[in-house]
């Protein structure tokens, strides 16, 4: 028994050894976790702040506005005091008389030769526009051109000097997580700095072309034009709205991601306006039930709801076409094809694949230019010539529906020629009625194709039930905009 027991006795030192061996690589591994969370996280961001703060600018606006009549704003139209405040006013020289408004915003210096970069919103329809720098001077500038459509505004002023200017960063670089800080004007208070993280990424707010970068940075009225700097000193984002129930921060501010507004400053600094491309299409997002409908595996892509006269029209593409891939790059959803195609350079040829009656076809388009679009009154597209048939009511899908006749289109306010079905009832507890159908609303194609009849509906919903589909797509038509809808069919 005594070999065995030396045996354990050796063992034991050995288990010591180890378990001290382990609280060394643990202390070791914490030491070095600690130093690379003080790397990511500065003790102090004054070096920063001292380096970019030069390129910062405050912009206070100018506006001469129309006198009022009376006391707007002052007391409930039709009060007691309503005639006080007006002879009150009177009394002062201020009834009819032009006033002068003014507004505070930021903005930021992009080139040592003084074009600056800030908010639309800020010096929207100003007279004067006045630049205070953080040493104290003052410059007066002159626009150069704004897109309403991301909110940016282009500004330049002459200086006697080279002025310190600020670059742009990638914004697609940036993640959740990241450290960043917001300078500006906030409330008139002069130069402030906040700092926070980088909250959330692709915001999308009310346009077609929104990617905002949500942060928890300060941001509060008058830090609007200012920018968001990542760590580097580069300006990652525009600050420029935030979603608050008291008009201050509560910590959820949206910056204008860098990669938008670059592309936006460069057509303002070379043509004084933007230029985006164009298709000539309206869209909609392919749901799963549209998918279905349709024969596609996956919903994935932007269906076409409406080809107008244009580069697509040219180019042959159709209505129901779903968009797949634009040159080169899959189309996830509409938002993706709207960013994309105003991204492309207008007069460029493109190729562009769409899924058409089960099978792809590739269409090569060359684009135009949104804003000449935009301008041009639209033109109606061709109606399909067919004669008036017997009015006749029918209900289906959880539709009452009746053929379009003179007296509906007057009614319902469409094109004399138009062809369809109007829906004239929409039983609340049907699917149609879910799917947002309503009446007054008028179905011009059903299953990718015309309708103008009761009977042509029918014999649509016979044919997708002989190919085995469980949902029938409808082209639905509400003051002119387009919309496919994709009902079920029961059993």
């Amino acid at each position: 028994m005594q070999p065995k027991a030396v045996a354990q006795s050796k063992k034991l030192p050995s288990i010591h050894y180890m378990r001290a061996l382990w609280l060394g690589v643990l202390a070791l591994a914490f030491v070095i976790v600690q130093a690379v969370v003080a790397q990511a996280r500065p003790e102090s961001l004054a070096p920063l702040a001292e380096k970019i703060s030069p390129s910062v600018v405050n912009i206070t606006t100018s506006t001469v506005v129309a006198g009022r009549t009376g006391p707007q704003g002052i007391v409930p139209e039709g009060s007691p005091f309503e005639d006080f405040f007006r002879d009150f006013n009177d009394r002062n020289g201020q009834g009819d008389r032009p006033r002068r408004s003014s507004a505070l915003g930021s903005g930021f210096v992009i080139s040592e030769d003084g074009y600056i970069v800030t908010n639309n919103h800020v010096i929207e329809g100003a007279d004067e526009i006045l630049i205070e720098f953080f040493s104290g001077e003052e410059l007066p500038a002159k626009l150069v051109g704004t897109d309403p459509n991301t909110d940016i505004a282009l500004l330049k002023v002459e200086a006697d000097a080279p002025l310190p200017f600020v670059p742009f960063g990638d914004s697609d670089l940036s993640r959740v997580g990241d450290w960043v800080i917001a300078m500006g004007n906030p409330l008139g208070q002069g130069f402030s700095v906040s700092a926070g993280i980088v909250s959330a990424r692709n915001r999308a707010l009310s346009g077609s072309f929104d990617d905002y970068i949500q942060t928890d940075a300060a941001i509060n009225r008058g830090n609007s034009g200012g920018p968001l700097f990542n760590m580097n000193g580069e300006v990652i984002g525009v600050n420029t709205a935030i979603l608050s129930p008291n008009g201050g921060s509560i910590g959820i501010g949206f910056s204008m991601a860098s990669n938008v507004v670059t592309r936006v400053v460069d057509q303002l600094q070379e043509f004084g306006e933007t230029r985006r491309g164009w298709l000539g299409v309206r869209i909609q997002d392919v749901t799963p039930d549209i998918a279905e409908s349709i024969g596609m595996e996956t919903a994935t892509g932007a269906m076409v709801t409406s080809v107008q006269d244009g580069p697509s029209k040219d180019a042959g593409m159709e209505d129901g076409d779903v968009i797949l891939n634009f040159a080169g790059v899959d189309v996830k959803d509409t938002r993706s094809l709207v960013r994309q195609v105003a991204n492309s350079p207008v007069g460029e040829t493109v190729r562009v694949l769409v899924f058409r009656d089960g099978k792809t076809v590739t269409l090569k388009v060359t684009l135009g230019r949104r804003e000449e679009a935009e301008r041009a009154t639209p033109v109606a597209a061709d109606a399909p010539e067919s004669e008036d048939k017997e009015p006749a009511t029918k209900s289906m899908l959880g539709l009452t529906l009746s053929p379009l006749t003179d007296e509906l289109r007057e009614q319902l306010g469409v094109d004399g020629d138009m062809q369809g079905l109007a829906v004239t009832e929409v039983d609340e507890a049907a699917e149609a009625y879910e799917k947002g159908l309503r009446a007054g609303d008028i179905i011009t194609e059903a299953g990718q194709q015309k309708v103008s009849s009761i009977a042509d509906l029918e014999t649509r919903l016979a044919e997708v039930k002989e190919a085995g589909r469980k949902s029938l797509l409808l082209l639905v038509r509400r003051a002119g905009d387009p919309r496919f809808v994709a009902l079920g069919l029961g059993e």
